[in-house]
């Protein structure tokens, strides 16, 4: 089955509108204080886009490039939460100081010809 036309160029443009999205958030966050700790962070669970630390809070950020927050917040479903929830357990199991962190779900919207929009705490995680 070979792909439609166009599809590899498309791909390879969302691509490079997401990166430049996640050094957009970089950024954005490291004016707030925030230290980036990783970007494109990847487990066998899921991707982290950015963890980012600020004393003994981590963020773990989840980056949308869409035309409005609202968009972005939506675009973040159940699913990709407990994808993103499972990385970041991973993530935190391998911190030799995790006994003292605490984790917080955010996330950042990259919005055309806007500064992004840092949205904390946009999820509490789910635990059984």
């Amino acid at each position: 089955m070979t792909p439609a036309p166009g599809t590899t160029e498309r791909r390879r443009r969302d691509l490079g509108k997401g990166h430049r999205g996640e050094r957009l958030a970089c950024w954005a966050l490291r004016l707030k204080f925030y230290r980036i700790l990783a970007v494109r962070y990847r487990t066998k669970l899921g991707e982290i886009d950015i963890v980012a630390r600020r004393g003994d809070l981590v963020a773990i950020v989840e980056v949308k490039a869409r035309p409005s927050v609202v968009e972005a917040m939506d675009a973040v479903g159940p699913a990709a939460q407990r994808r993103i929830e499972a990385a970041a357990d991973l993530w935190l199991a391998r911190q030799k100081d995790h006994h003292r962190l605490s984790l917080r779900f955010d996330i950042v919207a990259v919005r055309p010809w806007h500064w992004p929009v840092h949205v904390p705490g946009a999820w509490a995680p789910r635990r059984f």
